[in-house]
């Protein structure tokens, strides 16, 4: 498995990772990859949402290529 290694973490923000770890009882290497996949997968899972949205949003219409449809304008 790849290893990361995060430099200038502010101290704070360490201790607080500590403190949070223990609360969780686990490691703070284990509390950060838990924090790490959590974010991802939330990022993830919003982008699937808006691609929802906007397929949704756009569902019916008629798509054609780019460089037509400028042509087309700029020739009207």
């Amino acid at each position: 498995m790849a290893q990361l290694l995060v430099r200038d973490v502010p101290r704070d923000v360490v201790e607080a990772l500590k403190r949070q770890a223990s609360s969780h009882g686990r490691s703070a290497e284990a509390e950060h990859r838990d924090i790490l996949e959590k974010a991802l997968r939330a990022g993830r899972e919003a982008f699937r949402a808006r691609a929802g949205r906007l397929r949704e949003a756009t569902r019916g219409r008629i798509f054609g290529e780019s460089a037509d449809l400028i042509r087309e304008d700029r020739d009207s």
